[in-house]
């Protein structure tokens, strides 16, 4: 399989070549010759596990939303410290001043002359600065509080989004491995029924088989041809689907060991899995984190009729260019301290109370469904992963019973005691045997780490061990362009 993909390759790099020779020197045609052998050097070089998902935490977009997510909530923490904190402003106004005034002597009091009064031009200017601390605010302080729980629970959501990163990247990469799977057992089961409606048409030509066991096989092989076609279209669906988790177009990826492992989850105690999930599970402590700022915007509201007790700076500074009692200059320097007693707001108090009041109760009852939801998840995820290790060993028997009731077949077949409905039959499930196989074992890796997410316990180490059954040798490849269905049909 892997030298018939690497051959139709070189053909077609070797097919651009001859037609571009004609167009371009020699010189460029060299280049092409480099090019095409880097590509398949390329190609050749195998991505295990632990590259996909180390580009996908770079590149995912998902994840990257959920980062600046993160980073977005974590700002309401200085946002309500800032509640608690001084406030400092400070201003300044600067103006000129032209005065007239009217033509003539004008009686001086002062004097008790009339004498005349020339215009003025001059500047004012002055700036002040205020500082303001609060020293007893209860509703602020809730606030606060209520803010520290809220970015916890985003912590909580941004550590679960990393964890289904790991499942996301795993089903993502397990998904090209079953779509070769299952291209490798049709390719397997359309090449048995060609040979086979080969075999049924000589012996139809020489007068042993009727017409029938020739249309038999010949509806078999088209079914069969169908069959790798939709296969080969999976195949690069699955390819493009981690591209797009990725950001990176691979060219192989390698398979897993058949020495992977399928053992029955540890502990064997479903409960203790349950426990673990209650207390660990990154939904319910986000659910927990949630009910904590409920709790906490409920006091911060009832709060708010409480007095509050601020102190306050102020400094001032003012001076004129024209005339004044003070002399034109003036400095001001107040500290203060001021109480307020809420009396009536209009029922907004008591209003925002109550709905703080059914905001904790909806995020209890989320708390409550997010319990049991994990509780039921956890004991399905354990059963299946024990279901599982079973599915495989019984997938694999089934494996060596299909190849010996094949076997049978083909005998009774030659001897007349079958007919070729009965062979097509067993080959087709001896094929799909195999793929079934090969799909068992996917699905105990991802029940298996959907069990560990559920108890909040899955993490990158988990991915890195299922990697060290990763075969560099045993490669899964893109299928080349120029293989697309021409002369699939025939004529």
């Amino acid at each position: 399989m892997k030298a018939s993909i690497s051959r139709q390759k070189t053909v077609s790099i070797n097919a651009l070549g001859r037609a571009a020779g004609c167009v371009i020197p020699r010189l460029h045609r060299a280049a092409l010759a480099v090019i095409a052998a880097l590509a398949l050097t390329q190609a050749a070089t195998a991505t295990d596990l632990k590259d996909v998902f180390e580009a996908a935490k770079a590149n995912d977009a998902v994840i990257g939303a959920a980062r600046a997510q993160y980073e977005a909530a974590r700002q309401a923490l200085p946002q309500a410290r800032s509640g608690l904190l001084p406030q400092v402003s400070a201003q300044g106004a600067t103006s000129w001043n032209e005065l007239s005034f009217p033509v003539g002597p004008q009686f001086n009091p002062d004097t008790g002359l009339f004498e005349e009064v020339p215009d003025q031009q001059y500047n004012d200017h002055s700036w002040s600065a205020t500082l303001n601390q609060p020293i007893v605010n209860f509703s602020a302080w809730f606030t606060y509080t209520s803010a520290k729980a809220a970015v916890e629970q985003a912590k909580t959501a941004l550590d679960a989004a990393e964890q289904n990163l790991i499942v996301r990247a795993t089903e993502a990469y397990l998904n090209v491995l079953r779509a070769q799977d299952l291209l490798d057992s049709t390719q397997a089961a359309e090449a048995a029924v060609k040979r086979q409606l080969e075999q049924v048409q000589q012996r139809f030509d020489v007068g042993l088989v009727a017409i029938t066991d020739v249309l038999e096989a010949q509806a078999a092989y088209d079914d069969a041809l169908v069959n790798r076609i939709q296969a080969d279209g999976d195949h690069d669906i699955f390819f493009e689907n981690l591209r797009t988790l990725t950001g990176t177009a691979y060219d192989s990826l390698s398979r897993l060991s058949e020495e992977l492992p399928i053992v029955n989850p540890a502990p064997a105690d479903e409960e203790q899995w349950v426990q673990t999930a209650l207390i660990t599970n990154y939904g319910v402590k986000g659910a927990q984190h949630a009910v904590a700022a409920a709790a906490r915007t409920l006091r911060s509201r009832r709060s708010d009729h409480l007095p509050t007790l601020g102190a306050s700076a102020l400094r001032n500074h003012d001076v004129t260019g024209g005339p004044s009692f003070l002399g034109g200059k003036t400095d001001v320097t107040r500290y203060s301290l001021t109480l307020n007693v809420p009396i009536f707001s209009g029922g907004l108090v008591r209003s925002r109370a109550r709905q703080a009041s059914a905001e904790l109760e909806g995020a209890r009852q989320q708390l409550l469904d997010a319990q049991r939801t994990v509780a039921r998840d956890t004991r399905n995820l354990f059963r299946a992963v024990a279901t599982d290790v079973v599915r495989v060993r019984a997938r694999q028997r089934a494996i060596e019973s299909s190849q010996s009731a094949l076997d049978a077949t083909e005998t009774g077949y030659e001897v007349g005691t079958r007919n070729i409905v009965d062979v097509l039959q067993a080959q087709q499930r001896l094929f799909g045997s195999q793929f079934d196989y090969a799909d068992s074992r996917y699905r105990y890796v991802l029940d298996l780490m959907r069990l560990k997410q559920s108890t909040g316990t899955l993490s990158d180490e988990d991915l890195y061990e299922l990697n060290t059954f990763a075969d560099p040798n045993d490669q899964v490849e893109t299928l080349p362009s120029l293989r697309r269905y021409s002369g699939d049909l025939g004529s």
